[in-house]
């Protein structure tokens, strides 16, 4: 029964996409939507730092310890 739990699962999902008329417009729209998001923007908001601020590996992984070890200040 518990080997047979994960087959049903994916057989409930599968034959629900497949009957699905409105919904794969509305998935269609999601997808682009985050298509849009993670893809195009990154470009514009999210500039690669370490390539532009440091020359080498060793200095951006420097870099990268220093920002992960260092103590927090408190205020």
């Amino acid at each position: 029964m518990v080997r047979e739990y994960p087959i049903k699962l994916f057989r409930f999902y599968r034959d629900g996409f497949r009957r699905m008329t409105v919904g794969k417009t509305l998935w269609k729209i999601i997808i682009i939507k985050l298509i849009i998001m993670f893809a195009v923007l990154k470009f514009f908001f999210f500039p690669n730092y370490l390539n532009t601020a440091f020359s080498t590996d060793q200095q951006r992984a420097d870099h990268v310890i220093d920002q992960l070890t260092r103590p927090v200040a408190k205020y």
